[in-house]
């Protein structure tokens, strides 16, 4: 289309493409759910009894749609690769092993380059799944289980272009990666180990132990310390707070900029005052074995900015505060 034409559409015309588009993938989306049943068990017990890896193919538009199904899958506990299967004839099929399960997308049932390898997955005695929008077709009716993925239209206004389906194919894969999931109890813990470099394997791995300061790096005082003394550690340490412990180490209390105001304010004499009729006795705290994240929202929701961190008799072996988190990607 011409650009001068292209600037006469109309903006009311443009929105009302994008909700019929959304209408019709939404419909495709919902018309899933009756057509769940024995097929989709039949699938998801192929699937766990698996005990090599799950390949998932698909040409085209199914092709892109089976590499997220097959990063899903992957990332939720069922091992999985995409397998391009035009690669496939030239020798990457050799990359399925008995063992394995094949995964094989194809909105047609008709997919030529995905039928070429229906005899060699037969050779191989590998269990084949098909996610497709015709069952009976000749994928459909060689496999050991069927996704029935069909569409009413397509969201393209000529019935051409892969949209609706896509979706429809699309949810079914994420629906078929979350049944396995909970059917074998993967848990957050178990994503975050698959996700280490993420902000949620950061959250969910690491613990307060692995950010905390220690030793020479934690602001310490006794209860008898002067207040000068104890605002020149609170400084040089540079937590925004300093401990108060007795003899053993224990945790007594905190002493934060809050209290120094309120030192302030009374015009508490520096020299003269003590650590413990400034402080904070008792206080929040964490020990070292919680998750970072746990820190990070107890300093949210007290609305402080430092925490020391105790063993089970209380006494002090590190701290942090909400920097430490930040550097650690936990915030």
């Amino acid at each position: 289309m011409p650009q001068a034409l292209l600037a006469t559409v109309a903006d009311e015309m443009l929105l009302q493409s994008a909700r019929r588009t959304l209408d019709i993938e939404q419909r495709a989306v919902f018309g899933l759910q009756d057509r769940l049943g024995p097929g989709f068990v039949a699938a998801c017990r192929i699937l766990l009894d698996c005990r090599g890896r799950v390949v998932v193919s698909g040409m085209g538009k199914s092709g892109h749609v089976g590499g997220k199904i097959a990063a899903t899958l992957a990332s939720t506990g069922t091992p999985a690769f995409f397998l391009h299967p035009a690669e496939a004839g030239h020798g990457d099929l050799g990359m399925i092993a008995r063992g394995d399960t094949v995964l094989a997308l194809s909105n047609s049932g008709e997919t030529t380059e995905l039928i070429l390898l229906l005899p060699h997955m037969k050779r191989l005695g590998v269990p084949l799944v098909a996610l497709t929008g015709r069952p009976v077709s000749t994928l459909g009716r060689a496999a050991d289980a069927v996704l029935d993925a069909c569409v009413d239209q397509e969201a393209c206004p000529h019935n051409l272009a892969p949209t609706a389906s896509t979706t429809a194919a699309l949810a079914l894969g994420d629906a078929l990666a979350v049944a396995l999931l909970e059917a074998r109890g993967f848990s957050a813990e178990d994503f975050a180990r698959s996700h280490p470099l993420g902000s949620l394997g950061k959250q969910l791995l690491l613990h307060v132990e692995d950010v905390m300061r220690r030793g020479a790096d934690l602001p310490c005082v006794g209860p008898d310390t002067p207040l000068s003394a104890g605002l020149v550690e609170m400084s040089r340490k540079g937590l925004g707070m300093t401990t108060v412990v007795d003899a053993d180490q224990r945790l007594l209390g905190v002493f934060t900029d809050g209290d120094l105001r309120r030192a302030l304010d009374a015009q508490l004499h520096l020299q003269n005052t003590s650590m413990r009729h400034v402080m904070t006795t008792g206080g929040h705290r964490i020990g070292p074995q919680e998750l970072a994240a746990s820190a990070a929202r107890l300093m949210e929701t007290q609305r402080i900015t430092a925490l020391p961190v105790v063993d089970a008799e209380m006494r002090l072996i590190g701290a942090l505060n909400v920097h430490d988190l930040m550097r650690a990607g936990v915030v």
